[in-house]
C-alpha cells in the first residue's frame, strides 16, 4: 500500500476507484464552442454597435473598408457620428466613433 493510498481511499493497490457523478447537474459548458455556424457568430458581431478609436493616417473610406470589408460605406459611420465628427474628411487621432451594425 502506498503512502497516498490512505488519503484517496484506497484499500489496495489493485483496486480502482470509479468516478462519482451522482451529484452532477445538467448545464452547459463556459467552455464548449459556440454550436452556431461561423456565418450566424460572424453576423451578429457585425450588428452590434462598437466603437471604433481613430488612429493616425485614418479615414472613413479606411475604417469602412477595414471593418465592414466595403469603403463606400464611410457614409453609415459619417451619419452615426454627427455629433462628433462636422466634416467627413477631418477626423483626427483619438477620436472615439461609434461604428453602427453593418449597414
Amino acid at each position: 500500500m502506498g503512502l497516498l493510498d490512505n488519503v484517496f481511499g484506497k484499500k489496495d493497490k489493485g483496486e480502482k476507484r470509479k468516478a462519482d457523478f451522482s451529484d452532477v447537474r445538467g448545464g452547459g459548458s463556459s467552455t464548449a464552442p459556440d454550436a452556431r455556424p461561423a456565418v450566424e457568430r460572424e453576423r451578429t458581431a457585425l450588428e452590434r454597435e462598437r466603437t471604433y478609436v481613430v488612429v493616425a493616417g485614418d479615414s472613413l473610406s479606411k475604417i469602412a473598408s477595414r471593418e465592414y470589408g466595403d469603403a463606400n460605406k464611410w457614409r453609415a459611420i459619417y451619419e452615426a457620428n454627427r455629433d462628433k465628427v462636422k466634416n467627413p474628411d477631418l477626423i483626427h487621432p483619438g477620436q472615439v466613433l461609434t461604428l453602427p451594425p453593418n449597414p
